[in-house]
């Protein structure tokens, strides 16, 4: 069990640049964060629930849907924010920070829980007959710990200096990396 709550500890760390990426935006409250975080958690439980099901249906190592699905959102995190800075200078709005909105929150939302709970299930179908409860208890905590954190240090004057695409790219990246961890696994590199 310990090896497995570590796990989630570890691999939850994106959730760090996330909350970064959004403190650094000033319209954005901790309370859409929370909000974030309590969707997070209910899928976090769903896909502990669902992960042995799912593992049943598979025909192949889920190990693959996992690698590739993190890749995917790595690379749309960080297309994304590309794409919407583009988008912006195209429309004459200046600056590095962004415009909260709806249309920027709920993808962001959905990609930090639909990760959380692909994570739920890297972990569970790893661990197989030793999963617990404490998994999703786990990942979904980190991930509005470590949100949380970062959210109220990007606050601060000296986090305020670094520019958002740092926190997007490394958020991206470290998605990517678990996704090709979960690869090199299956592969057995």
């Amino acid at each position: 069990m310990f090896m497995s709550v570590l796990s989630g500890l570890i691999v939850s760390v994106d959730a760090f640049f996330i909350g970064l990426s959004l403190g650094l935006q000033k319209r954005c409250k901790f309370l859409y964060l929370c909000l974030i975080n309590v969707f997070l958690a209910g899928l976090c439980v769903l896909g502990f629930m669902i992960a042995e099901r799912v593992y049943e249906i598979i025909p192949f190592d889920p190990d693959l849907i996992v690698g590739f699905a993190f890749i995917g959102l790595g690379l749309w995190y960080i297309l994304h924010y590309f794409i919407s800075k583009y988008i912006k200078r195209r429309k004459g709005i200046t600056g590095e920070e962004e415009i909260t909105s709806l249309k920027t929150l709920i993808p962001i939302g959905l990609v930090m829980s639909g990760e959380a709970m692909l994570i739920t299930m890297g972990i569970t179908f790893i661990f197989g007959a030793e999963a617990t409860f404490a998994i999703p208890i786990t990942v979904a905590l980190a991930h509005f710990g470590y949100s949380a954190l970062s959210f109220f240090l990007a606050r601060t004057k000296y986090v305020k200096r670094i520019p958002a695409v740092i926190s997007h790219v490394i958020s991206g990246l470290a998605l990517i990396t678990y996704g090709l961890m979960a690869l090199f696994v299956e592969i057995g590199i």
